[in-house]
């Protein structure tokens, strides 16, 4: 949750009909053995029973039920979408496939370092253009500079002795479909980490660290900067310097769309600071403003503007999916246009040009060639990153030749769902992040996807790839000094009145199952109902064994 306040928005008219219909407490299933019987008195108490619960638990090998609830009625999953995104975006790009961004021209060099013609850096979708420390290890890091990797790419074009570029730079971002919101979004959630926009050209997930701090007396404004440095947004400051021992109350705002953004409130004068992420619009334009600038900084001259190019939707939606999908691609496999190249290659011109003119042979003079996708699905799974699962989302509809748009990929994940075995009328998803308020689930489709996808040449790279609890990602704090800890490889999800975690456990003799446990529709703090999940869970590790006798 952000330091800064945000509006808490009322529950949707289907919410509310939800809370009607299952107010009371839900019919518990008959089940014999203790294992069901401390399942239900949990379940039971006054405050939880009021939620709509879904729980679906199985036996890995043999798949029978170890307990169920609700298990084929549609529940919002939060952030247990991701299980489903990763999986087919896993299945199909292969744990080693690598994301390739340059930056190119279809001008020449002149002898004397002049570079005739635009420059421009070609995202292709790669999430970690920032100061992220990979691989991920416990925690998710950042070291500064966040400019690192663009600073590597305008060290090459130094090296290739430009000294001016008479053109223009610009950042493009016409690999993906320019679709930077998903249906289903919070407004509230825009201006935040959480609702970034979607971007094959990603610069520091897509947001800037606003940093503030007090002024030297009571009375003064408040120091208000951006990291990394930019012009991109235009602050208005209203923060104000308050007396030492005082409490901080600090707020933002911002539209979408809009390059303003007034930040209030005050700070007391002895006050550490406070930074905050505020999303970026349009991020194929900031990547562009600061590649100029660290041009600049080495001496390159630049003549022309800065600007982005986003891609044209019709390219995307203008044929049936069915017709426009070629034969599928074998794991690990890629389209030329994905696959990194040489640095001499010019850029392959089956897919969208980072040319104005698609006639015009062009001249790669940077690349930064990523590692290799399981790194980034370990990002996404373990920290719950929305905006590199709705990356990883377009990534599928690309591999699959359905095109990287929303649609595209929607369409991909379905088709590998079918194929794991689910059923169409289990599962509605109108994102690849579960930040939608309208995606829907059942608890049995999920642990029908665990059981297919452990059963892949690739399913030990994606249980691997969830929190283990107890002990790293968002569930470091979960199942400490209990039996569970590394016994449970599960992906949390977490929205107003939405809580969830589904994924793989181990009971202490060693039996493998998988659960999900999906609550919607409750009233309380988050503070309650977690410990409610966290103890059905502790109760699988314990006394999971019983129910299968």
């Amino acid at each position: 949750m952000p330091l800064f306040g945000r509006s808490v928005l009322a529950l949707p008219t289907l919410l509310l009909l939800s809370l009607a219909m299952f107010g009371a407490p839900a019919k518990r299933p008959a089940h014999k053995g203790s294992l069901a019987d401390q399942i239900n008195t949990i379940l039971s108490q006054p405050d939880l029973a009021r939620a709509h619960w879904g729980i679906d638990v199985v036996d890995l090998e043999s798949g029978k039920s170890l307990y169920s609830l609700n298990e084929d009625q549609l529940f919002l999953p939060a952030s247990n979408a991701k299980l489903f995104t990763t999986a087919a975006a896993l299945s199909l790009a292969g744990p080693d496939y690598r994301f390739r961004t340059t930056v190119e021209s279809a001008g020449q060099i002149d002898a004397n370092g002049h570079l005739l013609g635009d420059l421009v850096i070609v995202g292709r979708g790669d999430p970690n253009i920032s100061g992220r420390v990979l691989p991920y290890a416990l925690k998710t890091e950042r070291l500064p500079p966040h400019t690192q990797m663009l600073e590597d790419l305008a060290g090459q074009i130094a090296e290739r002795g430009v000294k001016v570029v008479e053109g223009d730079i610009i950042g493009d971002d016409t690999f993906y479909a320019p679709e930077r919101y998903g249906e289903g979004w919070a407004q509230d959630d825009l201006q935040w980490p959480d609702g970034a926009p979607v971007s094959a050209l990603s610069f520091n997930d897509n947001v800037l660290f606003v940093k503030i701090q007090p002024g030297a007396h009571d009375g003064d404004k408040a120091a208000i900067t951006l990291e990394p440095e930019t012009d991109y947004y235009q602050i208005e400051n209203a923060v104000m310097t308050a007396p030492a021992g005082g409490t901080r109350k600090i707020g933002m705002h911002h539209d979408p769309g809009s390059k303003a953004v007034v930040i209030w409130g005050w700070l007391p004068e002895n006050d550490a600071g406070v930074s905050e992420a505020l999303a970026v619009d349009d991020p194929a334009a900031l990547t562009a403003e600061l590649l100029r600038s660290l041009l600049e900084q080495r001496g390159i001259t630049v003549t022309g503007r800065t600007r982005a190019r986003h891609g044209d939707a019709a390219q995307f939606f203008d044929r049936p999916l069915e017709q426009a999908a070629p034969a599928k691609l074998q794991s690990g496999c890629c389209p030329s246009e994905l696959h990194p190249a040489p640095v001499s290659s010019p850029v392959p011109t089956s897919g969208p040009l980072a040319t104005s003119d698609p006639s015009a042979a062009t001249t790669i003079l940077a690349e930064h060639v990523s590692l290799p996708f399981i790194e980034d699905l370990r990002v996404i799974n373990k920290t719950s990153q929305n905006l590199h699962a709705e990356l990883a989302l377009r990534l599928a509809g690309r591999l699959d030749g359905a095109g990287g748009s929303f649609e595209g990929g929607e369409a991909a994940v379905k088709q590998f769902l079918l194929k794991a075995g689910l059923r169409e009328e289990e599962f509605v998803l109108l994102d690849g992040s579960g930040l939608s308020r309208r995606d829907l689930v059942t608890p049995a489709a999920v642990t029908r996807l665990l059981i297919y996808a452990r059963h892949q040449t690739w399913g030990q790279a994606y249980e691997e790839s969830l929190p283990d609890g107890g002990v790293d990602g968002s569930l470091s704090e979960r199942f400490l000094n209990t039996p569970a800890v590394g016994l449970i490889h599960a992906k949390t999800g977490t929205l107003s009145h939405v809580s969830a975690l589904s994924g793989y456990g181990q009971t202490m003799k060693g039996s493998r199952f998988v659960f999900s446990i999906l609550c919607n529709d409750y009233n309380l703090p988050q503070s309650k109902v977690i410990p409610a999940i966290d103890a059905v869970v502790k109760l699988l590790v314990t006394q999971g064994d019983t129910a299968r006798k």
